[in-house]
């Protein structure tokens, strides 16, 4: 990787999240009382890009977002986190939403209605990559787009990073531009698990098992386990896309794979006892912290 290279290009979704907080899912037909729990700047991609900076890292989010409140919404999110923006606004579609069931255990169902997300392009994948060192995607967007962004990322001599959620099938064959590749246990089970992605070209694998834990695969070495942080989760919403994040900005400073897991761990950890994807808890100075409680 080029002396040249600094910070992390995230490429993917921006959403508003609507969150309502219930004590089950509501049955079908049936119609379940909640409580308003608050409208939160969400999206995989969006999520990420924050978790990246917050961990100390500079970071460009690509993305493509309406002509409306939301997007003003999302907006001030990304620069109150000191992320550079290369947004495009939709003329045809509204930005994002996803609707979060919250419920009292910490564990929520969402719903998305992806809106201009659909939108993002090759070119809108590529046009902040430039000069970056860790290249970092999910699947929330159209697979093209990002199969460019991980090829251009590649060519450019980045490092590459996949978080395959949403699971798509398309996943497998951008495997030789991958670097890491982050899944969790149900992701992993639909793509064909740990040696189907081996042999499609996925030399390290990040296997996150929530509060088991994570283990790294590695092509010819032996996998390795790392515990999760032991808290109390009040909103589980986002701690998967701190995780990434903060692992992104961790590679991006030249940390090793191991060392880097640990603080992307504490990271996801954070976020799960704040409620909102984007809480200002994260920290470079936090994820430090709690490191060392370990």
């Amino acid at each position: 990787m080029s002396d040249t290279r600094t910070g992390v290009a995230v490429v993917g979704s921006a959403n508003l999240d609507l969150v309502v907080e219930v004590s089950r899912p509501p049955l079908v037909g049936e119609t379940l009382l909640g409580r308003a729990g608050g409208r939160f700047s969400g999206g995989k991609g969006l999520n990420q890009a924050v978790s990246s900076a917050r961990s100390g890292s500079r970071t460009r989010f690509c993305a493509v977002v309406g002509q409306d409140e939301a997007a003003d919404v999302l907006e001030r999110t990304l620069s109150d986190a000191g992320v550079t923006t290369v947004l495009r606004r939709s003329a045809a579609a509204p930005t994002g939403v996803a609707h979060v069931l919250a419920f009292a255990d910490g564990d929520n169902s969402i719903i998305v209605a992806a809106g201009a997300n659909t939108e993002l392009d090759a070119d809108d994948a590529i046009a902040g990559i430039e000069g970056a060192a860790v290249v970092l995607a999910q699947l929330e967007v159209p697979a093209a787009s990002v199969s460019a962004a991980l090829h251009a990322g590649r060519m450019a001599g980045a490092l590459t990073i996949l978080n395959a959620a949403p699971a798509h099938p398309a996943a497998v064959e951008m495997l030789p531009d991958v670097d890491v590749l982050v899944v969790n246990e149900t992701e992993c089970a639909e793509l064909g698990g740990i040696d189907r992605l081996h042999a499609a070209g996925a030399r390290t694998i990040v296997l996150t098992q929530g509060a088991g834990g994570l283990v790294l695969h590695r092509a010819g070495r032996d996998p390795l386990h790392t515990e999760a942080f032991r808290i109390d989760p009040v909103d589980t919403t986002g701690a998967g896309d701190a995780f990434c994040g903060a692992l992104a900005a961790s590679l991006a400073r030249g940390d090793g794979i191991e060392e880097a897991l640990i603080g992307a761990s504490a990271a996801g950890a954070i976020v799960a006892q704040h409620r909102g994807a984007t809480t200002a808890a994260l920290s470079a100075e936090s994820i430090a912290t709690l490191v060392a409680s370990r």
